[in-house]
């Protein structure tokens, strides 16, 4: 039985983030081939979601498709990864910024809430999740929000598995960024949102980078 569990919004759409996520974070590498019946089979659904899913990561430049090839990972590079973030953390400020500027104080609080709740619950990606899209929604923007969605799809859903260290850092700088939208400042809240994701993309840059000359130095096969 496979431990992925294709639960909530759409198979695909969990397919898709399941493996995008592989090729995020290097466990799937640049030119591995990607075999439609063995991932049917690992995640114990039929073929048309994956070959779904496998399309939408064609589109965001993650896999290579083509009719004599087949189908093959892309993969990310280090630098890759940070200009990925430095393109989500422009969003991101600029979603604090006028947030500032529309939120009412009782979307303040709940903000304030949410950001409290994520290091109280045992589920803290989904915590997390839910305080940045709450934040977000409060831009009340819907083309920004638009833009969002599609950048924020290079976080790996399993960032802090990876840098556990973050965990504090975050909570720091949502305190932070909290406190300068509760009096107002603006241009604050908007350095504070980019220098987080700023720091979260060179964290994985970094890692990827290590994990690539590590790679680099293992013996060859004989």
């Amino acid at each position: 039985m496979s431990d992925i569990k294709l639960i909530s919004t759409t198979v695909r759409a969990q397919a898709a983030s399941e493996l995008r996520d592989r090729i995020l974070t290097g466990r799937l590498q640049p030119g591995d081939r990607l075999d439609l019946d063995q991932l049917t089979a690992e995640f114990e659904i039929s073929r048309t979601p994956v070959r779904e899913a496998l399309l939408q990561l064609s589109y965001e430049g993650l896999v290579d498709i083509t009719p004599r090839s087949g189908m093959t990972v892309v993969g990310i590079t280090p630098e890759d990864a940070v200009d990925s973030f430095a393109i989500l953390a422009a969003l991101a400020g600029k979603a604090a910024e006028m947030a500032t500027a529309r939120s009412t104080p009782a979307g303040l609080a709940r903000l304030r809430d949410l950001g409290d709740a994520i290091h109280r619950s045992g589920d803290v990606v989904g915590a997390n999740r839910r305080f940045h899209r709450a934040l977000n929604l409060s831009a009340r923007s819907p083309r920004l929000l638009t833009h969002l969605r599609q950048a924020v799809r290079v976080v790996p859903g399993n960032y802090f598995e990876l840098f556990p260290e973050q965990e504090e850092r975050s909570r720091r700088e949502h305190a932070a960024l909290l406190d300068a939208m509760e009096n107002g400042d603006g241009r604050t809240a908007r350095s504070l949102a980019e220098d987080h994701v700023l720091r979260a993309g060179e964290a994985l840059g970094g890692w990827l980078a290590d994990r690539a000359g590590r790679r680099d130095d293992e013996p060859a096969s004989p």
